[in-house]
Formats: structure tokens, sequence, C-alpha cells
């Protein structure tokens, strides 16, 4: 259902089945982030004026779509917040499963 570069792939695909009967809505089960501890560090990014995680994603892992791996490495509640103070320096960092493999970073 999801690309191997998607931060959803692999969560399971779960169905609401509704009171009453009815057809049964698909979703997707809850994603966790991962544990900082095991995230494969791959360097740094100090944010410039004017950066993008998306654009910080294209230069660092290859593919802008992967800018929620720099938001899971730098937890905060809002993405927004990774690139509102230049000078800030964000990590670049893969999960272990995907520094195993040579798709989807």
């Amino acid at each position: 259902m999801f690309t191997a570069a998607s931060r959803y792939h692999g969560i399971e695909v779960a169905n609401y089945e509704p009171p009453g009967g009815g057809d049964p809505v698909p979703y997707v089960r809850r994603r966790l982030l991962p544990d900082p501890a095991s995230l494969t560090p791959l360097g740094f990014h100090t944010v410039a004026e004017g950066d993008r995680l998306d654009r910080i994603a294209a230069a660092g892992l290859g593919d802008p779509e992967l800018f929620w791996r720099i938001a899971d490495a730098n937890p905060v509640l809002d993405p927004e917040e990774l690139t509102a103070r230049p000078g800030r320096r964000l990590l670049l960092a893969l999960s272990a499963a995907a520094a195993g493999s040579t798709r989807g970073f």
C-alpha cells in the first residue's frame, strides 16, 4: 500500500467496523517514532535563513520526500520548528532497518 520510502511502510492497515453495520473503514494503525538511540547518524545540517525540510532532505538524503526522517531524528511537536531558527543544528539519521537497506534510505 505504501512505498518503501513512506513513513507508513510496514505499518498495519486495520478496519473499523461501524456500530450497527455498514462497510468497514480501513485505516493505518498508529505510527510510533523510533527510539533516538536506535538511529544511525549520517551527518548534520546547520539551518540557514529560508531553509525548508524538503530541500534539506533532498540535499542530505537524496529525496525531498524523506523530510520526515529529519523530523523523526529531531523530535519536536511542530516540524516547522526545525527550520524556524537559523543556526540550529539538525541531525540527519536513518532507522536501523533503513540503514541496512539500499532503497528508501
